[in-house]
């Protein structure tokens, strides 16, 4: 136990004989006396989860504990009488005490703990970049976890730059060129142009900077945290559709990304598309907008309800959560966002601003004649930081003031920290794991690079360490672009013909599993971090899109890149393919299976195969003759990508 571990770090699971499943509150934990090593768990019998009535059962029910992502044995309980069937139930653990009776006897086991062994290299490669590679495995071998993360904060971003649309002189008529700076098109584009609309209007060139950045840039962590924080902080190109201006939204996140969280509210406050989708360009004294004002408190910082540090839910005398804000916080909050629109002075003050159009390179500029100045109520809580704010002050300061308000409030070190947790490690981490994190983030609330603490945090938590995790509602499903990119990377993505590196135009086979990167649907992203999985109680925010026909999407997906390539079109010059080199030569060389079923084991699922996920790929194979290596090989990985474990980031 580390110190100042409690009863928050573990989770008391029972199963009933209806296969229905509850969790347990853990009251409290103490160690035994004379028992060293040997803690009590006080819990009690009721569905915190609140999926089932109460009380949780009648009858037998298979009770067992997590802890840090592993899973206990499990044993009979018998709540109010005695008596069920079960299936798989668990062996009596093995514990013994020793010769002094003092000491308690347990297996050691090295592959659970720690961050020395292979399987923990690839799952750690999983979580902070978006897929393993095997010369990243060797470097990770040969750093260490702490070296490579030091590496990686110091690691120039971007690899590839990020698009660029210069002024062009006039020359082909299917580009958006002419007299106008591209960087600041008109609304609308010019209808003699056709290519027009998709090179400078859609999202089309950033998103294939994105991927091409996932698939094979250098700055991998940095470029894993900004996609995490273009969850929390979203705009969307269904409403900022210039590809230039969401390009300049997504530097203020990279620029950021291990940087000061204030300064990060600070900078998206007063990024143009922001303020373009959020309304708060449109938000003056006389007309206030309140989207800015409500999304910032309840999307971006606290949340609805105040929490304790370690993320859990506060509740008042009668049991009910207790909300951050209310209506009339919002209202004064937009008054205080009134007055800001796009930079379009002519001079160093908007050194972006060339032409007519609006100018989404410069942060918003205040005119103070638009801005609400009577005095403001915000935020309140204990020691409150600047709730009230003097009448006809200055913009800028007011903005400043209500900053730092939202950034005081105790719910933000537990919001973001649960946040990036869910993002890079596991969707329902526990109390514990999120307050040590929680007490990083409070520890560096001035520093320059207190994300960069927060993030190192996460990454070397026992909570996301070790070989192997045993507890079944650990990890997270890989998002789509994860699932994609995770899949590509392993098996050494290129272009169709595989003379060259993939252009990263692959949106379009994302799409369908429902998360076309830059198009968020809504301001509450593709999914939201509070989602809970039917019938199961637990938090599992990437399941909010996991429907029958997203599982068949992934299913089309997963074939078409195992089993074809994207191949070169009006949209793409050299499409993208995987390279099975190795697995064909692996499955030419042993006609058993047993070298391509070790090597995907390692590459794939960090040592957790199971021999049922062994059987059902040689059940498949025996179909396929042994001369045919390529489609063995194939059809393997189409089967281990396809299946749950794989699709489950544990």
């Amino acid at each position: 136990m580390l110190d100042g571990e409690d009863a928050s770090a573990f989770r008391v699971y029972a199963e009933d004989s209806k296969g229905r499943t509850y969790r347990f509150p853990v009251l409290q934990m103490q160690s035994l006396r004379g028992r060293e090593g040997v803690y009590a768990l006080t819990v009690e019998l009721r569905d915190e989860l609140g999926f089932w009535e109460q009380p949780a059962a009648k009858g037998d029910v298979l009770i067992s504990v997590t802890w840090r992502g592993l899973a206990s044995n499990r044993l009979r309980l018998g709540l109010g009488k005695t008596g069920g069937v079960f299936v798989n139930e668990s062996p009596t653990p093995n514990i013994k005490p020793d010769k002094d009776s003092r000491k308690i006897e347990t297996p050691d086991a090295p592959d659970y703990v720690g961050y020395r062994y292979s399987g923990d290299r690839i799952r750690f490669l999983e979580q902070a970049t978006f897929g393993p590679t095997t010369a990243l495995d060797e470097r990770v071998r040969r750093l260490g976890l702490r070296v490579w993360l030091a590496e990686q904060f110091q690691e120039p971003y971007p690899t590839f730059p990020y698009p660029e649309f210069p002024l062009m002189p006039t020359e082909e008529p299917g580009d958006c060129n002419g007299s106008v700076n591209p960087n600041t098109f008109p609304p609308d584009p010019p209808d003699i142009y056709p290519n027009c609309r998709r090179d400078r209007y859609t999202m089309y060139p950033v998103q294939n900077w994105f991927f091409k950045e996932a698939f094979y840039g250098d700055a991998q962590l940095k470029h894993r945290v900004a996609w995490a924080l273009s969850q929390m902080w979203v705009i969307s190109g269904l409403k900022t559709q210039q590809a230039s201006h969401f390009a300049a939204y997504h530097k203020v996140l990279s620029r950021n990304a291990f940087g000061n969280y204030r300064t990060l509210m600070q900078e998206m406050t007063l990024n143009a598309g922001m303020g373009n989708y959020l309304d708060m360009v449109r938000s003056v004294k006389l007309n206030q907008n309140e989207n800015y004002a409500r999304e910032v408190l309840q999307l971006f910082s606290i949340g609805l309800f105040v929490m304790n540090q370690n993320g859990t839910t506060q509740i008042d005398a009668e049991n009910n959560p207790i909300p951050t804000y209310d209506q009339n916080v919002v209202d004064n909050f937009a008054k205080v966002f009134t007055g800001w629109t796009f930079c379009e002075i002519q001079g160093a003050a908007c050194p972006n601003k060339t032409f007519a159009a609006f100018n989404y390179l410069d942060p918003l500029l205040l005119n103070q004649n638009n801005h609400n100045i009577e005095a403001k109520t915000l935020l309140d809580y204990p020691g409150a930081v600047n709730r009230n704010v003097a009448a006809n002050l200055n913009g800028n300061v007011e903005l400043g003031l209500a900053l730092d308000n939202i950034y005081n409030h105790p719910n933000v070190a537990p919001f973001v920290s649960r946040f990036l947790i869910q993002h890079l490690v596991t969707s329902d981490p526990t109390p514990a794991y999120v307050g040590r994190i929680s007490a990083v983030f409070n520890a560096n609330r001035t520093s320059p690079t207190q994300l960069k603490e927060v993030v190192k945090a996460i990454l070397l938590d026992p909570e996301a360490r070790g070989n192997v995790k045993t507890d079944p509602n650990y990890g997270k499903l890989r998002e789509p672009v994860q699932l994609a990119t995770n899949l590509l990377r392993q098996f050494k993505v290129q272009s169709a013909d595989g003379s060259a590196q993939s252009d990263g135009y692959i949106a379009q086979i994302i799409t369908p599993m429902a998360q076309n990167v830059f198009y968020s649907p809504t301001v509450f992203n593709y999914y939201q971090p509070d989602y809970i999985v039917p019938g199961q109680g637990i938090n599992g925010p990437e399941f909010a899109i996991m429907t029958t026909g997203t599982a068949v999407a992934r299913m089309n997906f997963i074939n078409t890149i195992i089993f074809n390539r994207v191949f070169p079109g009006a949209n793409t010059t050299t499409g993208t393919s995987v390279n099975l080199t190795e697995m064909q030569e692996l499955a030419a060389a042993d006609a058993t299976g047993e070298q391509l079923l070790n090597a995907l084991n390692t590459k794939m699922m960090h040592g957790t195969m199971t021999e049922e996920n062994k059987s059902n790929i040689r059940t498949a194979w025996s179909q396929i003759p042994a001369s045919e290596s390529l489609l063995r090989a194939r059809t393997a990985v189409y089967l281990l990508a396809a299946s749950s474990k794989y699709q489950i980031q544990r």
